[in-house]
C-alpha cells in the first residue's frame, strides 16, 4: 500500500455543497480562480502605469482599426481588410467582405488587447497569471463572432442555401446529444469502435492479470524476433488501446511486424472498492509485477521498457529505482510525452494549485474516484476554440455531425482514477514536484533519478499542451544515460498516432533528432532543436531502428501461453479494457 498522506479529508458537512459547486463548475475550483483574478485586479488597480499602458494601446487598436476600415473602403469598396491571418475561425472567403472583416479585426484587436492585460502586471504571481490569462481566453473564445449566426458569413451562406435546413438539423443534433448527457449515454457513433471489433485487432493473449492490469502478448509476425521483448506501460488515465488502434494506425502491429516481441498492460478502471490505491500499488502491479511476467517468458533477458504520458512517469519511478538496487532488468527505456520533472507542466498546471486540488480530494470523497469524464472536461477546456467551440457550430448551426474516427472514439473511452492515486500524483508530483527534486519515495525509499543508467529514448510532440515538449526535454538532465531526443511535429496524441504510411507521414510528419551523452543536454534545448533541420517522416522507423541497434541477437518468434478463463485463453484486447 501506499503511505499515507498527511492531508485532511473533506468535512461532511461541506460535501454536500462542494458537490453541487463541482457539478455546477465542471470540477474547477470557483476558489482557485477568483485568488487568480483578485490578485491581477488588486495589482492592475494599484499600477496607474499599467493602466495607462492599456489605455494608450487601446488608442492606438482603435486608430489603427479605423484606419484600415477607411481604407479598405476607400480602396475595395465592399471587400475588408483581411481579418486575423492566423486564426482559423477567419480563414473562410466569405470573412474577407464587409461587415465581416470589420467584426473579425475587432475582435482579434480585443483579443490581442486581454492578453496585454492580463501579461505584466508587476505583483501578480506567474501562476495567477497564467489562469487570469486562460480564463480571458475562454471568455474571448465563447463570444467569438464566429460562434453566432448574424455575425457568421458561412452561417448565413449555408442558411440562406439550405432555407434554415441546417439550423433544423443543428437542432436535431442538439436534442439527441442533449438526451444521451442526461442519461449519461456514449457519443454519437462510438459504438463502431468497440475495442476487439474495429480497434485493438493485433492478435495475442492475455498472459498475466492482477488486481490491476492485464499483460497482452502478441503474436509474432515474423519467424525470428529480436531477443529482447517491448514492454509498453500506457497511462492509467487512457485506454491502452491509443496505441493499437485500426491495423493501418497500430504501433503494436507495426512493432510486432518489424521483428519485435511486443507486451503491453492494459489498466483495469478501479471502481468504489479501489479508493485506497496509491501510485506504490500502480509501481508494483502496474510496472514490477508486469515486468517480472515478461521476464517468466523469457528467463534471463533483458526488456526494452517504454512508457507513454504518465505510465512513462511511473516507468522512469521504476527505472530508478531498479538502478539504485543495481537490478539490471532493463536494456533500454523510452519514455513517450512524458514528464519527470512538472516545474513548467504546461497549460494543465493551470488546474493545479492548494485549492483545486483539495477541490477534487471533496469530489472524489463522494465515490473513491475521479470520474474520467471530468478530466476530459479540463482537457477540452485547455483547447476550447477547436474541442468545444468550433466542434458547437459544426453540429448545432451548420448541422453537420462531425464523423467518429477510431482516435475520437478512444478519447471518449474515459478512464476513472482512484481518490488516493489521484491525490498522491497531483500533489507529489504536480504541485510539489518531488521526483524532479529528490524528495519522492516509493515503498520508503528515495527515489533519485541520477539512478537511471539505461539508454534512453526520448520523445515529445511540438504542439502538446499536456506534456510541453520542453518539459519533456528536463529529464535528459536529471539522469545519467546517454539519450536520443526525438522532437516530432503533432500534438500529445496525433504526434504519437503517426504510422509511416499514413496520411500524417506525407503532409505533415516531420521529426528533429538530438543524441547527447550523460549529463550533456542544454539546460535551454530550444536553440539547440531549432538549429536541426526538420526531417520528413514518421518517428515509429527511427525508434524501432534504435530498438534494434540496442538489441543483442535474433532468436526464434515465441509463441504467447494466455492464461484461461473457462477453458480456453484470454484473448486480446482482455477484458479489462471494455470496463465502463
Amino acid at each position: 500500500m501506499a503511505p499515507e498522506l498527511n492531508v485532511p479529508g473533506p468535512s461532511a458537512l461541506d460535501l454536500p455543497l462542494k458537490l453541487w459547486i463541482a457539478r455546477m463548475a465542471n470540477g474547477v475550483s470557483p476558489a482557485s480562480l477568483a485568488q487568480a483574478q483578485t490578485d491581477w485586479l488588486v495589482h492592475l488597480g494599484v499600477s496607474p502605469a499599467k493602466q495607462a499602458e492599456l489605455a494608450a494601446s487601446a488608442m492606438q487598436k482603435v486608430s489603427a482599426f479605423l484606419q484600415a476600415q477607411t481604407a479598405a473602403l476607400m480602396a475595395a469598396g465592399a471587400r475588408g481588410a483581411s481579418p486575423a491571418p492566423k486564426d482559423k475561425r477567419f480563414a473562410r472567403p466569405g470573412w474577407e467582405q464587409l461587415p465581416f472583416s470589420a467584426i473579425a479585426q475587432a475582435f482579434s484587436a480585443t483579443d490581442a488587447w486581454w492578453g496585454e492585460a492580463t501579461r505584466g502586471v508587476r505583483g501578480v504571481s506567474s501562476h495567477h497569471e497564467d489562469i487570469t490569462s486562460f480564463m480571458a481566453r475562454q471568455w474571448l473564445d465563447m463570444l467569438s463572432p464566429s460562434n453566432f449566426l448574424p455575425t457568421n458569413p458561412e452561417l448565413l451562406q449555408e442558411t440562406a442555401r439550405s432555407a434554415g435546413g441546417n439550423l433544423y438539423s443543428g437542432a436535431v443534433n442538439w436534442w439527441r446529444d442533449f438526451r444521451e448527457v442526461q442519461r449519461g449515454g456514449d457519443a454519437r457513433g462510438l459504438e463502431d469502435f468497440r475495442p476487439g471489433e474495429a480497434v485493438a485487432l493485433t492478435p495475442g493473449k492475455v498472459v498475466m492479470r492482477n488486481r490491476l492490469v492485464e499483460l497482452i502478448q502478441y503474436e509474432p509476425a515474423t519467424p525470428v524476433v529480436d531477443k529482447e521483448p517491448v514492454l509498453i506501460i500506457p497511462s492509467w488515465i487512457m485506454k491502452y488501446y491509443i496505441l493499437d488502434l485500426t491495423p493501418q494506425d497500430s504501433l503494436v502491429r507495426y512493432l510486432v511486424e518489424q521483428g519485435h516481441t511486443v507486451f503491453i498492460v492494459s489498466w483495469r478502471n478501479p471502481g468504489s472498492e479501489d479508493a485506497a490505491l496509491g501510485l506504490d500499488d500502480y509501481l508494483q502491479h502496474g510496472v514490477f509485477e508486469a515486468l517480472e511476467a515478461v521476464q517468466q517468458t523469457r528467463p534471463g533477458v533483458q526488456v526494452h521498457a517504454m512508457g507513454y504520458c504518465l505510465g512513462g512517469t511511473l516507468l522512469a519511478i521504476a527505472a530508478a529505482l531498479m538502478g539504485a538496487r543495481r537490478q539490471h532488468h532493463l536494456r533500454t527505456l523510452t519514455l513517450l510525452a512524458a514528464q519527470v520533472d512538472f516545474e513548467a507542466p504546461g497549460e494543465l498546471g493551470l488546474f493545479i494549485d492548494e485549492s483545486q486540488i483539495a477541490f477534487l480530494e471533496d469530489v472524489m470523497a463522494e465515490h473513491g474516484y475521479l470520474d474520467g469524464r471530468q478530466m476530459a472536461g479540463a482537457f477540452q477546456l485547455i483547447n476550447s476554440k477547436d474541442l468545444v467551440w468550433s466542434k458547437l457550430v459544426h453540429e448545432y448551426l451548420m448541422g453537420a455531425q462531425t464523423p467518429m474516427t477510431a482516435l475520437r472514439a478512444w478519447n471518449a473511452d474515459a478512464t476513472r482514477l482512484p481518490a488516493r492515486m489521484h491525490s498522491e500524483y497531483l500533489r507529489r508530483l504536480y504541485l510539489n514536484n518531488d521526483l524532479a527534486e529528490g524528495r519522492y519515495r516509493a515503498f520508503g525509499e528515495v527515489v533519485n533519478l541520477h539512478d537511471i543508467r539505461t539508454p534512453m529514448f526520448v520523445l515529445a510532440t511540438e504542439r502538446d499542451h499536456v506534456s510541453p515538449w520542453t518539459s519533456v526535454h528536463k529529464v535528459l538532465r536529471l539522469v545519467s544515460a546517454p539519450a536520443t531526443f526525438v522532437l516530432c511535429a503533432g500534438g500529445h496524441n496525433v504526434g504519437i498516432v503517426n504510422p509511416p504510411d499514413g496520411p500524417a507521414a506525407s503532409a505533415q510528419a516531420s521529426l528533429r533528432v538530438a543524441r547527447y551523452r550523460p549529463r550533456a543536454a542544454p539546460a535551454d534545448p530550444q536553440p539547440a532543436m531549432q538549429a536541426i533541420p526538420a526531417e520528413p517522416g514518421s518517428w515509429w522507423p527511427v525508434w524501432q531502428q534504435w530498438l534494434h541497434q540496442h538489441s543483442s541477437a535474433l532468436v526464434d518468434a515465441p509463441m504467447p501461453q494466455g492464461i484461461k478463463v473457462g477453458a480456453k485463453p484470454l484473448e486480446a484486447p482482455g477484458e479489462f479494457v471494455h470496463q465502463r
